[in-house]
């Protein structure tokens, strides 16, 4: 499987070239970058054997069978269409789209071409997760609330690597996307009420620092998300399942039960990385010809559980 990845020298594109250099038979052909001068340095220490600045120089090469993009947010819908129309496979990191039209027109794109389209809801892989989800399918765990919090302290615009970025990230339409798709996820609905509050605008970035999010499925489970830019640590994404039978808190690859005893996850996946477990579900699905796990037809209740979120925050 020989594979592009777009933005490869970003923070998570390297996370995608050190997942695939885990897969047996995969390998990165081609990476795409904004600045010739660092995408060249970058293919040169990967030893990649072409680089580009340009995605369409990429698509038309006959040793590139598959994209991924880890590319900025408001990219990802055209670009992610762009691939399908070049005949090439493509995952495209979390969100598909900073929309919901687009998020559709992107799925339709997909069911048109019949090629493999995923997106990257790495929530979906991390084995923490995946436990508790196949708790939930085994009817052993029922999700009563998912209690999540996403801090970061990104008062500047700067990438997970501390990097100036050229975008500006958002935390309803990018780090709010990871949950809503879990939560519905997790529960096999999608969610029938939602409700959303934000903080203050900041006066540069133009978004909001602070946000606050609650949905409900019919079957009456509940979520409660706290988002935010301005939290000086601890860092990250912390998941509470309170359940039925058990209480469990993730912490990225780690889960623990309501009093701090380790869950062991060594059986549920080949490996403890996220990011590699959806690029081997990728890379699966286009060998097998199948629907990956997380496909952008998958993911759409989410853009659209978002899109009826934004309603909320512009309605006051």
């Amino acid at each position: 499987m020989r594979i592009c990845i777009a933005g490869a020298s970003g923070a998570f594109g390297m996370k995608h070239m050190d997942a695939i250099a885990a897969i047996d038979g995969a390998e990165v052909t081609s990476v795409v970058g904004t600045k010739e001068d660092v995408i060249r340095a970058f293919a040169e220490e990967r030893g990649v054997g072409h680089y580009c600045t340009d995605l369409a120089e990429a698509l038309a090469r006959d040793d590139v069978d598959a994209v991924i993009l880890a590319t900025p947010t408001q990219l990802h819908a055209s670009q992610a269409i762009q691939c399908l129309e070049a005949g090439k496979h493509v995952q495209v990191e979390i969100p598909m789209a900073d929309n919901v039209e687009d998020a559709r027109k992107l799925v339709e794109t997909q069911k048109r071409t019949g090629l493999v389209a995923m997106a990257g809801h790495t929530r979906r892989f991390n084995p923490s997760h995946q436990w508790i989800h196949n708790k939930v399918m085994a009817g052993e765990l029922k999700v009563q609330q998912m209690d999540v919090q996403t801090y970061f302290f990104r008062r500047t615009n700067k990438n997970a690597l501390g990097q100036a970025r050229s975008w500006t990230d958002h935390l309803l339409w990018h780090h709010a996307c990871h949950t809503v798709d879990l939560f519905q996820y997790q529960t096999g609905e999608t969610a029938s009420k939602v409700q959303a509050l934000e903080g203050p605008v900041h006066p540069e970035l133009g978004i909001a620092m602070d946000m606050s999010i609650g949905m409900k499925v019919p079957s009456g489970a509940i979520c409660t998300l706290s988002l935010s830019f301005n939290n000086d640590g601890p860092l990250g994404t912390f998941f509470r399942y309170i359940c039925d039978n058990g209480t469990y808190i993730a912490r990225y690859d780690d889960l623990v039960d309501g009093h701090e005893n380790k869950i062991d996850l060594s059986g549920v996946a080949v490996s403890n990385n996220g990011i590699e477990l959806q690029d081997r579900e990728f890379i699966a699905a286009i060998r097998e010809g199948r629907e990956p796990n997380a496909s952008v037809a998958q993911c759409l209740p989410a853009m659209e559980t978002l899109h009826r979120l934004e309603q909320c925050l512009q309605e006051g």
